[in-house]
């Protein structure tokens, strides 16, 4: 299957451009109320953490993670059911009724991970809020890539169970071929081109200057929470004296069965929706309540489930670190830190 074609593609095949925002609002006309500041990736970063501690201040007003809107090269390719739409709007309209119900008085934040990956989202953001404050948080390229075909594997995109094998499927992949049937981001499986890092910084640093972008290191995050949260909010003009509760930063899991993950999913669409509260309700009568809510009950389901993740190729590690290190050393020339040594860039040999 082919992959959605980038802008420039669709504009030499005759395809209509995606949906974006406007080139320019008007002061004093703008339809509504944008976010203030914009967590742009990367995923596999801890985006998801920094994002459910930054909710927990009080000044900050985030009602919704993965908009996606700025990224409109970014968008699934299947359809979309309506309450998906709601939360991932591909209209102005839509995006901005988002943030209809923001308090006054607080900052309000997004957070869409593909963001640093697009082309198109730091010139569309730009465009609506010039003065946004933006956060990117960069990872080691290797372990990075390794957790991105990870959560693939977790989320359909991917079917290659063996990564050495899905990075040799770039190629193919990119000219439209052994594209899996549930993957809905196609994009991901071209895992290499996730490592432009300075290409991707120089985008928002140009339209935004760099005073109004942060740049974060996963490690930095991992080793301390607290401290990296306290930067943030100290670089959004906060309080960072507010006590943020701690969130740990995700361990993925993989499914050990598609088809039983996609049943267990399925089942619990249904159970949520108004067709399946009848029969949940029988479910629930017919369970011991003990049973319901047990958590071995509910560890052996989890273990039956999924499995760990499978241990790392340290051989295929350090290939990729050998290609990856010229984009580590221009990142580090960008940011003016080691992050050469503080990756291990500097012992390869």
């Amino acid at each position: 299957m082919t992959p959605p074609a980038e802008p420039a593609q669709r504009e030499r095949a005759g395809a209509p451009a995606p949906d974006s925002p406007p080139a320019h609002t008007p002061a004093g006309e703008q339809p509504g109320r944008f976010p203030d500041f914009y967590i742009v990736g990367h995923g596999k970063c801890g985006t998801t953490a920094l994002y459910h501690m930054l909710l927990a201040h009080p000044q900050i007003h985030m009602p919704v993670k993965e908009p996606r809107y700025f990224a409109p090269d970014r968008r699934t390719r299947y359809w979309r059911p309506a309450s998906s739409m709601r939360k991932h709007p591909d209209t102005l309209a839509g995006y901005l009724a988002l943030y209809a119900d923001a308090p006054a008085g607080k900052l309000v934040g997004e957070a869409s991970p593909t963001y640093l990956r697009s082309t198109l989202a730091a010139r569309n953001i730009a465009a609506v809020r010039p003065d946004a404050r933006i956060i990117a948080i960069l990872r080691e390229p290797a372990s990075l890539l390794r957790s991105v075909h990870l959560q693939a594997l977790r989320n359909y995109d991917e079917t290659e169970k063996d990564f050495a094998k899905a990075l040799a499927l770039e190629g193919e992949r990119k000219r439209g071929k052994r594209i899996p049937l549930l993957s809905q981001f196609p994009e991901v499986l071209l895992y290499s081109e996730l490592i432009r890092y300075t290409e991707q910084l120089r985008r928002y640093h140009e339209l935004f200057g760099r005073e109004q972008v942060l740049v974060l290191i996963y490690d930095d995050f991992r080793a301390d929470n607290q401290g990296t949260v306290r930067q943030v909010l100290r670089f959004l003009g906060l309080d960072d004296s507010v006590a943020i509760p701690q969130v740990e930063l995700e361990s993925l899991r993989h499914p050990r069965s598609v088809l039983l993950d996609q049943g267990a999913r399925a089942a619990t669409m249904i159970r949520r929706s108004r067709f399946g509260r009848g029969p949940a309700r029988v479910l629930d009568a017919l369970t011991p309540r003990a049973l319901a809510h047990s958590e071995r009950v509910a560890a052996a389901w989890r273990r039956l489930r999924f499995v760990e993740s499978p241990p790392t190729d340290e051989r295929l590690m350090l290939e990729l670190r050998r290609r990856f290190k010229g984009e580590v050393e221009a990142v580090s020339d960008c940011l003016g830190r080691d992050l050469v040594s503080l990756w291990g860039y500097d012992r390869l040999d």
